[in-house]
């Protein structure tokens, strides 16, 4: 009798599944929000609502649609829901004769937002169900949102500049973890950044990460970062080395924009199974390396010429990373960062910032989101440079293939 219940629990959440991927396929992106609480309904949902994270992570922005309750946006910092965003875990709370959840919409380890079911009940397994749904929810808007600007509007709590729209068009995703090493980054203003971005990529076990930061504040430092941005991408696909890579962003920038424009930057490369550590410097501030509850401090390298001087590489600097160990990339839009009297933001800052993280267990997207906030509280008013933050966790642990993980549904909690 126990099997029968579970082999009609699991269909249940099998056709909810199933149900929304299959008309996914030929719906518009704006149809989608209908969808998702069409199909939560065979899950049992009485109401099911998609909330967005906000470019500037400090807002969950409903997605409305036929059929969808109507709700306002709610602060990721002071709410149940924006608590299930910062944590990745289910939220509930009880609302008369039934029980609300709130789901972290994950599209692998990326925070994509939340989804809000109101249900009659919820056990283990329906949070089990409850997790999956918005698992394929957060992959069809990462998917769907190549095809219709829904997904990104709803995202904008204020108007962007041209120069910040090219910008947020470069980034990669700003969250990845294979278990072994995770990548987690952000942008701010985010509605107004201008020359500061990254780009990595996951080869062969070997992370690449470039952090740079172009000249001035405008349309130009963007063009800049494009063609700097253009360029490691393809010396990277080509199998060149730091410093050839370096020479070849230098020789781009030189030749495109002429000698008194330039960017800084760091190249990095990582071996995840090793936690070898190889990078050079443009320029940039170093990066700063924190070990269980204790700052490091900035890694030392001799710095070259900023891209576009036409410098020769000093120094590629290898460091071997622990487990568990954090290196943070900033531009310098973070430690130049000014309160009301004055004072800089600052290292010091910085480090106390990412032991509190450590201390309180954080992961690394919002570690990153809670450090850029600080930044921004610091400062009297608007930011006078771009802030960028870039966070690489090496865990050192044995990879899991993803073959032997999830293979019966729903899969059982990590």
């Amino acid at each position: 009798m126990g099997s029968a219940v579970g082999s009609e629990d699991t269909s249940t959440g099998e056709r909810a599944l199933a149900g929304l991927l299959e008309s996914s396929h030929y719906a518009a992106p704006e149809e989608m929000a209908s969808l998702v609480a069409h199909h939560a309904g065979e899950l049992g949902a009485q109401e099911a609502v998609m909330y967005l994270v906000g470019f500037e992570q400090r807002l969950l922005v409903p997605l409305p649609g036929d059929g969808v309750p109507q709700r306002e946006a709610i602060s990721v910092d002071h709410t149940l829901g924006g608590r299930a965003f910062r944590t990745i875990e289910v939220m509930r709370r009880e609302v008369g004769d039934g029980l609300r959840l709130w789901v972290p919409m994950l599209n692998g380890t990326a925070r994509v937002g939340v989804l809000e079911l109101v249900l009659p009940c919820a056990d283990t397994l329906t949070e089990g169900r409850a997790r999956a749904f918005a698992g394929l929810v957060a992959t069809l808007v990462i998917t769907k949102g190549l095809y219709g600007d829904v997904f990104t509007l709803t995202r904008r709590t204020e108007p962007m500049s041209l120069a910040a729209e090219m910008q947020w068009e470069l980034l990669p995703p700003l969250t990845f973890s294979d278990g072994r090493v995770t990548i987690s980054g952000v942008l701010e203003p985010s509605h107004r950044v201008a020359g500061d971005t990254f780009d990595y990529a996951l080869n062969d076990g070997c992370l690449h990460l470039l952090v740079i930061d172009a000249m001035g504040h405008g349309f130009e430092a963007t063009l800049m970062a494009t063609v700097v941005i253009g360029v490691y991408r393809h010396a990277r696909r080509r199998g060149l080395t730091l410093p050839e890579t370096y020479a070849a962003m230098d020789d781009a920038i030189n030749r495109q924009f002429g000698l008194d424009q330039f960017v800084t930057g760091q190249l990095a490369e990582l071996d995840t199974a090793t936690g070898q550590l190889r990078w050079l410097n443009a320029g940039h501030p170093p990066p700063l390396l924190t070990r269980g509850q204790h700052v490091i401090g900035g890694l030392s390298c001799e710095p070259t010429l900023p891209i576009g001087f036409g410098g020769a590489v000093v120094e590629v600097v290898e460091y071997q990373l622990e487990p568990g160990d954090r290196l943070v990339f900033v531009t310098d839009g973070v430690l130049e960062a000014r309160a009301p009297d004055g004072d800089f933001f600052g290292e010091a800052r910085l480090g106390d910032q990412l032991l509190r993280a450590t201390m309180a267990d954080e992961p690394a997207p919002e570690t990153v989101r809670r450090l850029t906030s600080a930044v921004m509280e610091h400062q009297d008013g608007p930011l006078r440079d771009d802030a960028t933050v870039v966070l690489v966790e090496w865990s050192g642990r044995e990879r899991t293939s993803p073959l032997t993980i999830g293979r019966s549904w729903p899969r059982p909690p990590a």
